[in-house]
């Protein structure tokens, strides 16, 4: 049986016990010069978002939408040896030679040669940009896996994570090599390379928006939340931060702005300008149609704030909250005026992030609203920012 590495990408993985324990996200094998590369195993993300090492000989079959091995598996982190290859990671977008012309890799084919024992067949590539004259060749016909690339490409890369959360994606970028996480950054496009950026490591971040040229960076940073946005930018030189936010466009730029005047530190460097913010006068009809918009994050969608117009931060004057769960007890018709929550009180930019913190513990909030010194609202600090600031600044890294 023959299979392809790319399709195998995020592939559940089950115990003995019929149990999932993870998914595929690559497979490791050995180069060996003319020879067929023989397969040493499969790296399996387990959670919370563990990279281990899966050898080939424990895998007991691999059948349609599953992997199921054999004995215990060694949840120790997973680390490439230096004559190791990533299939998925580091052989997919390779230019090659068959047959003396220049083809590109987009998949690689491995088959069971004895038992226990895999190793690579075939290799998917096709000619051009476009995946023109597409064929599968054999090993033996192809050449040139030993070159090391300057610009290798990232198309079949992304096309086998294109269904992983952002998180995922981002968890499988910081396992790349820095040359292979910026060709991948560059082949993305600006709102997907956005929501991976807010899952990266500030390290990460700093490296793949300084390899992107400037304009670029900037339609990457419009597209990230004013928040998110924020924090990198707080992390650049300054010099650089200001040359990116005036690159950005004016009504873009001008929320990021504002939030780089508070401490880093404070319910004003944590919040978000983009809560849903409506009228006294819409209904929650039309409050349930806002929050129903996918692309809210939960805590962002779990309220819907109550203020005078203008209802774009900084708003007019601040009324209230009313919580999602009251919003699905009263008729639609209902006017939002009249299911304000008065027992909410809104905090103030300055407050120092503990305070924050014990604010929505005290009273089981997943978002605060800040108004300012004028009872406007300016913005929301929500949980997951909050967790975001008090874990250690390497949290990412250890899962």
């Amino acid at each position: 049986m023959q299979i392809f590495v790319a399709r195998l990408a995020g592939t559940p993985v089950f115990d003995p016990a019929g149990d999932q324990i993870g998914r595929i996200r690559d497979v490791v094998v050995g180069l060996r010069g003319s020879r067929p590369p023989r397969v040493h195993g499969m790296v399996v993300e387990v959670r919370p978002r563990r990279r281990v090492f899966l050898p080939i000989t424990r895998v007991r079959g691999i059948e349609a939408g599953a992997v199921i091995f054999t004995g215990k598996l060694n949840v120790r982190r997973f680390e490439q040896r230096p004559l190791e290859t990533l299939v998925i990671g580091e052989m997919l977008d390779l230019t090659v030679r068959v047959d003396g012309e220049p083809m590109t890799v987009y998949d690689v084919a491995i088959a069971e040669t004895k038992p226990a024992e895999w190793q690579v067949t075939q290799i998917a590539v096709y000619r051009g940009r476009r995946r023109r004259d597409a064929r599968v060749a054999g090993w033996d016909e192809v050449s040139g896996f030993d070159i090391l690339q300057e610009n290798q490409g990232a198309a079949g890369l992304i096309a086998s994570f294109e269904s992983l959360r952002a998180a995922d994606l981002a968890n499988a970028l910081h396992e790349l090599s820095g040359k292979r996480r910026e060709e991948v950054a560059r082949a993305l496009d600006d709102d997907r390379l956005a929501d991976v950026l807010e899952e990266l490591p500030p390290g990460d971040q700093i490296g793949i928006l300084g390899a992107l040229e400037p304009e670029r960076a900037a339609d990457v940073l419009e597209e990230m939340g004013p928040d998110d946005a924020a924090d990198l930018l707080h992390d650049l030189p300054p010099e650089q931060a200001s040359a990116l936010l005036a690159l950005m466009e004016p009504e873009e730029a001008a929320p990021v702005r504002r939030l780089l005047t508070y401490p880093h530190d404070t319910a004003g460097g944590l919040m978000t300008t983009d809560p849903v913010i409506l009228p006294p006068t819409s209904s929650v009809a039309e409050a349930l149609a806002h929050i129903r918009q996918q692309e809210l994050t939960p805590a962002v969608a779990a309220q819907v704030f109550i203020t005078r117009p203008p209802n774009e931060t900084p708003t007019g004057r601040y009324l209230g909250v009313s919580h999602f769960q009251r919003l699905l007890r009263v008729p639609p018709s209902t006017l939002l005026g009249n299911v304000i929550d008065p027992s909410i009180d809104p905090i103030k930019p300055d407050l120092p992030l503990p305070d924050v913190a014990a604010y929505l513990a005290v009273y089981n909030l997943v978002a605060a609203p800040v108004v300012d010194e004028h009872n406007r609202l300016v913005g929301t600090v929500t949980v997951d920012d909050v967790l975001d600031h008090l874990l250690p600044e390497d949290w990412r890294e250890r899962l």
